[in-house]
């Protein structure tokens, strides 16, 4: 396929879901709200790095980033409904997953 027929907008999208953690930090955020804690844990994501993901895709309107006034303060994440958007994607592919990829 040429490269230049293909949609802006596509390759955008796809360069998001692609770039390394993004599919399993939403996939995760599926769930709903969480903090950064638990979805180091869930992924296995080093802190650092998770909240450099975390931080660009709240700036793509992906995530968004609650902070509740509490002692100590706390800070979830969750899908936007842009990122809810993606579950019908995600669920495809982990179908697609539990069907194709087998585990060694």
């Amino acid at each position: 396929m040429n490269h230049s027929t293909i949609c802006p907008r596509f390759e955008k999208a796809i360069s998001i879901i692609s770039q390394r953690w993004n599919a399993l930090i939403i996939y995760q955020l599926l769930t709903g709200p969480q903090r950064n804690c638990t979805i180091k844990d869930a992924t296995g994501i080093s802190g650092r790095l998770l909240s450099q993901r975390l931080k660009e895709l709240e700036e793509e309107g992906i995530v968004e980033r609650n902070v509740y006034p509490e002692t100590p303060v706390r800070i979830e994440y969750s899908l936007t409904e842009k990122g809810y958007a993606m579950e019908p994607l995600m669920k495809t592919i982990e179908r697609w997953s539990q069907e194709w990829m087998e585990m060694k």
